[in-house]
């Protein structure tokens, strides 16, 4: 790819090889839907997409979209919930730094949202997965995907189920999960609109006009250099910068050598390119963080760090674990459970099963386990010690875990070992107004340039949400559409 990023001069454009009214770059969760409410506001839409299909790092996913504020399924399933409540959960589990103007609007908007991607064929079943997991194992619509029912949240804001998931038919996760049951249907709503797509297109850089407007880009397909028109707006939808080793060196070194959760084509050129015209940029050291840990297993053990000490409540969403695992604990976690409680956790049901790591040392006494781990003498007896007092009567007062999770460790008592597994995707990306419109570092917003999707600071400005960047980048891909159609 092309290391030049310096917007080219439309002067020296004799003549262009595409034109359209609103051109998108990429097509997964944000391009497509981009797309569909720029062809309904009656633009000529062309997507350039990188590779032979439509799809992006969305249809790869879970599927997991984060709705909330009373959809239709959450009535359906008996839980109730507002978008205050929605707003001050997001809040609170997203930041610190976190956008209250957009999040505002998202949970404002949440529940239309759904009825939109109903109404554009995807299809949610009425049914709940209660059970601590990364992903539904079946095809159930409706699961907790941010740990709003664990500690703090759960004394911050009444407890919602927001991820919810696609109905999916031989679901295959990784290749045929909930993402392309989103992404199936509505790519062919994009095709009965007119909107056109060019695959094998690698977008290089924006082309401007006199005045610093946003009229077009210039790209590469099977080699060849292409020009390509936009006469209202250009939306960027490529993904994050989780594939591109300087970038993430440069702003989320945590990510460095760790397994990107995403996919190669996620090399922030859309960002660099924005860039190059001044364009601002937000949290870009914000990562979400995976953990390889089962969720079944962990909520019914105890997690401690290097220290033997507990930092997180076991039964909380598992990409808080990864988060403070790797950012405020050296990425060093051991998972203390005993014979009983890992025999139950791994005849559980579980979408990840394959995190059910074998122990690495077992004892008969919470001591000689301390000692075989080379943990400092009497730290993890200490910590054993307090929570087994205070699960005698169910509770956890030291972080919160729910009661049902609540039980002593006895004997055998093992450790599994959980340093360095973790992975993640960055979350940081252009600043985007809430009608995603890309901002120059003055404040203003870039004439015919919009953005939405991962290459974007969206929701999340610290901590994550499963189905977040599902959810903003559709919800925020439709605003570029609507506002590059209007342009």
């Amino acid at each position: 790819m092309s290391t030049d990023l310096h917007p080219l001069s439309a002067d020296e454009i004799t003549s262009w090889d595409h034109e359209a009214d609103v051109v998108v770059a990429g097509y997964g969760i944000a391009g497509v839907s981009a797309s569909i409410e720029a062809a309904r506001a009656g633009a000529d839409v062309l997507v350039l997409e990188r590779t032979g299909g439509w799809g992006g790092a969305a249809s790869l996913s879970g599927g997991i979209l984060y709705l909330g504020g009373g959809t239709r399924l959450q009535k359906a399933l008996g839980f109730e919930d507002t978008p205050e409540n929605m707003k001050a959960f997001m809040l609170a589990a997203l930041g610190p730094g976190a956008d209250e103007a957009k999040i505002s609007e998202y949970c404002d908007g949440s529940v239309e949202h759904y009825e939109w991607l109903v109404a554009n064929g995807v299809v949610f079943k009425e049914s709940f997965w209660g059970e601590p997991g990364w992903e539904i194992p079946g095809d159930d619509g409706l699961m907790f995907s941010g740990g709003e029912n664990a500690a703090p949240f759960n004394e911050i804001a009444t407890p919602a189920p927001r991820g919810h998931v696609p109905q999916m038919s031989d679901k295959r996760t990784g290749e045929k999960g909930g993402g392309y049951m989103i992404m199936e249907p509505l790519s062919r709503v994009a095709a009965e609109l007119g909107v056109r797509a060019e695959y094998d297109v690698r977008v290089q850089r924006l082309v401007v006009d006199r005045d610093g407007r946003v009229v077009g880009v210039a790209a590469k397909q099977y080699g060849k250099e292409l020009t390509v028109r936009a006469r209202r707006g250009v939306v960027l939808a490529t993904g994050s910068f989780a594939y591109n080793k300087e970038m993430v060196a440069a702003y989320a070194p945590q990510l460095e050598g760790r397994p990107g959760a995403a996919i190669e084509e996620h090399d922030g050129r859309a960002i660099r390119m924005a860039q190059a015209l001044g364009a601002d940029l937000a949290h870009m050291d914000a990562t979400e963080v995976a953990f390889f840990g089962d969720p079944q297993l962990m909520a019914r053990g105890i997690l401690v760090n290097g220290r033997g000490q507990r930092y997180v409540p076991e039964d909380t969403y598992p990409g808080r674990i990864g988060q403070l695992t790797l950012l405020k604990n050296d990425n060093r976690a051991f998972l203390i459970i005993d014979e009983s409680s890992y025999e139950a956790g791994c005849a559980a049901t579980s979408s990840t099963p394959f995190f059910r790591f074998h122990p690495k040392w077992v004892a008969e006494t919470v001591e000689e386990l301390e000692s075989d781990m080379g943990l400092p003498g009497g730290t993890l007896q200490t910590t054993v010690e307090v929570y087994n007092r205070h699960a005698a009567d169910g509770v956890d007062p030291v972080l919160g875990k729910k009661s049902e999770w609540v039980k002593p460790i006895g004997t055998p008592v093992a450790a599994l070992d959980l340093r360095n597994c973790t992975a993640g995707f960055t979350l940081g990306g252009l600043r985007t107004t809430v009608n995603s419109e890309v901002l120059h570092v003055s404040g203003e917003p870039i004439p015919g340039l919009f953005a939405a999707g991962r290459c974007t600071s969206g929701v999340c400005a610290w901590g994550y949400a499963s189905g977040t960047s599902l959810g903003d980048g559709s919800f925020f891909g439709r605003r570029a559409g609507v506002s590059a159609a209007a342009n």
